[in-house]
């Protein structure tokens, strides 16, 4: 189902007259947040700025049953406030299925630029192409709608997965000695940030021959999927030391059945550091996490979009554009950082 949140119309006088005057230096500080040079940042702000009228946008990611796509919501709808975009939700679901006929449904209409998180690659190329093709600029989030050199997105803004996974894994190994019993729970495999991830927890572990992985099910980033599938886990191997999971929401459903059983000895590593897992890094429930900027992607496509429409922003390698894919890479959070992150993300920066 589409849902629409109206913009700026919901603001008044005085924050209108603010947020004009703000945002071309918020669109600086943002774009050169997820790896714009400073002078091409401050070259775009000048530009693009807020919209006088209001813009429309389509926005779909994997499923709002992910907090981490709960929360892209969140800052899409600030940022698109802030930008004087109206902007239109198709929830994807978790389900490649409803994803698509989401997106189909969004192709039918007509919009100024369209953002979007594919559940899986390739479930969604023809009605994006068929959006691309009628000139709508599209930004991709998260994971490849399909592979960039064969699909004309506006430019694609993601993390480097790879990282995420190495470094969360590195955290576990060094953590138990490089010996010991390890699991990865993945999240969907056709997610090319899932896959991303599981290459990193790959690189790690070739690495120490100590560590023994003894499974990598797929969690399908579904919490209840995930609770049945440690509660088989937990029975059949008396043992774990360490559990790397692809997602947060994953890692703390894992993290209940295991207090539930008495196994809270087995340390867990997660990824995008959502606030409940800020807390969980705080109070020890886990070891690890590394941010997925969802902020960041999601507010970067709003600022993509309108830089596209308000000032003719293209795509390529030249100044003045958009670099095709961008990495938004987020860091490691340790008790240490947690509670500035907390507030980052508290006001959609990251």
């Amino acid at each position: 189902m589409a849902q629409t949140i109206i913009g700026a119309d919901s603001l008044s006088a005085n924050r209108r007259d603010f947020v004009h005057a703000a945002g071309g230096t918020m669109l600086a500080g943002l774009l050169g947040g997820v790896g714009i040079s400073p002078a091409h940042a401050q070259s775009v702000a000048r530009e693009t700025g807020r919209s006088e009228k209001p813009l429309k946008a389509a926005f779909s990611n994997a499923g709002l049953q992910a907090t981490w796509c709960a929360q892209g919501k969140q800052a899409a709808e600030y940022w698109g406030r802030m930008f004087n975009v109206e902007v239109t939700w198709f929830d994807g679901e978790l389900n490649a299925t409803k994803q698509r006929s989401a997106v189909e449904n969004m192709s039918s209409q007509k919009w100024d630029f369209v953002a979007i998180q594919a559940f899986g690659i390739g479930t969604l190329t023809a009605p994006v192409k068929k959006m691309i093709d009628a000139g709508t600029p599209v930004i991709d989030m998260d994971t490849l709608i399909a592979p960039l050199d064969s699909i004309g997105v506006h430019s694609f803004l993601a993390p480097d997965n790879e990282f995420m996974g190495a470094s969360v894994t590195q955290a576990l190994v060094d953590a138990i000695g490089g010996k010991g019993i390890v699991t990865m729970t993945q999240g969907a495999l056709g997610h090319t940030g899932a896959q991303g991830r599981a290459r990193g927890f790959d690189s790690v572990i070739k690495k120490n021959p100590g560590i023994e992985v003894v499974d990598t099910t797929p969690g399908d980033w579904d919490v209840s999927k995930v609770s049945r599938l440690w509660d088989t886990l937990l029975t059949k191997y008396p043992k774990i030391d360490a559990a790397y999971f692809h997602n947060d929401d994953m890692a703390l459903a894992a993290y209940n059945v295991m207090k539930a059983r008495g196994r809270t000895g087995i340390l867990i590593g997660g990824c995008d550091a959502m606030p409940p897992a800020l807390a969980a890094v705080s109070d020890g429930r886990m070891h690890a996490t590394v941010r997925n900027p969802s902020c960041r992607i999601h507010g970067g496509a709003i600022l993509a979009g309108v830089a596209a429409v308000v000032s003719g922003e293209k795509a390529g390698a030249g100044a003045g554009m958009i670099p095709k894919s961008i990495i938004t890479d987020g860091p490691v959070v340790t008790k240490a950082n947690a509670p500035g992150m907390a507030w980052m993300e508290s006001h959609f920066l990251i």
